[in-house]
């Protein structure tokens, strides 16, 4: 039988299939992926071949075989360095939620997510959450960053969870495609959820209840199907997100505007650091390209991981 991973609780994997039957499967054996270290073998939004199993008079299934992946968000894992995570795979488009404050998302983190939705050719939205509560100096930061990313073809959209301020508009971007929802823990990700689809309400409920329980360890993600002919994949707050399986010399291509000023560098092979006559940096020192942006390569490129919890935006 064939089926998709709809949630995973490290051992066991919840796949549902075409006619909308689900089974508890399991995997068989050790399944290594091809190039990849990864902490879980199996991710949710994956196509699975599986086997049914009658022992102990419960019909549980037995996982042999991944259908190949069209796509995936990966980080590195949260304990383990040398190792990666893969979040969901299969994607359509990914929604990043941005809050300006309680929690601030710096733009570090939000260059090292957009990074990885590019080099997956994952199309990515960011979503300004809470935009009703922030005063007049708040929402112009927030108009700048929207500027900022907006410039280089970003989709930006301030919503609020609470008022329903462009959940409609949000809906429609979602409608017959697969949406993974992220953010940092407190952004508003399980009231999103709930405003887009209120049935879901006990089911996130549930879910952040027990994320709260080991929030440093717990990277489950769980795929819901909505009311309106879509997908939403729904994951835990994450904190930092490292950047993995990426040459130095490719980073550069996974910022848009970086891309496309490329060919005007002296040097072909030009990591747009000291090298001269790089277009890069003459965009950077007439303000062309945002100086976050161009922190938050730099910091890619030296494999700094932790600036992403302290170093804070600004216009200058």
């Amino acid at each position: 039988m064939t089926g998709r991973v709809y949630k995973s609780t490290g051992s066991w994997y919840t796949v549902k299939t075409e006619l909308g039957q689900t089974y508890e499967c399991r995997i068989k054996g050790k399944f290594r992926l091809k190039g990849i270290k990864s902490t879980n073998p199996i991710a949710v939004g994956d196509f699975v071949d599986f086997e049914l199993d009658d022992k102990n008079n419960e019909e549980t299934g037995v996982i042999n075989k991944i259908h190949e992946r069209e796509n995936y968000i990966v980080r590195k894992s949260v304990n383990l360095s040398k190792q990666t995570h893969i979040i969901a795979s299969n994607i359509d488009q990914v929604f990043l939620l941005v809050t300006i404050d309680n929690p601030p998302t710096f733009t570090s983190f939000i260059d090292r997510f957009l990074v990885t939705a590019e080099a997956y050719d994952i199309k990515a939205v960011l979503l300004f959450n809470k935009v009703d509560t922030y005063d007049q100096e708040t929402l112009n930061e927030v108009r700048y960053l929207a500027h900022v990313y907006r410039q280089i073809g970003y989709e930006c959209v301030g919503i609020s969870a609470k008022t329903g301020k462009n959940i409609d508009k949000v809906k429609n971007m979602m409608s017959g495609k697969v949406s993974m929802f992220t953010g940092h823990s407190g952004v508003g990700k399980s009231t999103l959820v709930n405003a887009i689809e209120p049935s879901l309400d006990l089911k996130t409920k549930e879910i952040s209840m027990q994320h709260m329980q080991g929030q440093h360890t717990t990277t489950f993600a769980e795929m819901f199907d909505l009311s309106f002919d879509a997908k939403i994949i729904d994951t835990p707050g994450i904190k930092g997100f490292g950047v993995v399986d990426m040459e130095r010399e490719e980073v550069g291509d996974y910022f848009p505007e970086f891309f496309a000023l490329k060919q005007d560098c002296k040097f072909n092979n030009c990591l747009h650091l000291e090298e001269p006559k790089c277009a890069v940096k003459n965009a950077l020192e007439h303000d062309e390209i945002a100086a976050s942006r161009y922190r938050s390569y730099v910091q890619i490129l030296e494999g700094e991981e932790e600036h992403y919890r302290t170093d804070n935006w600004d216009k200058e």
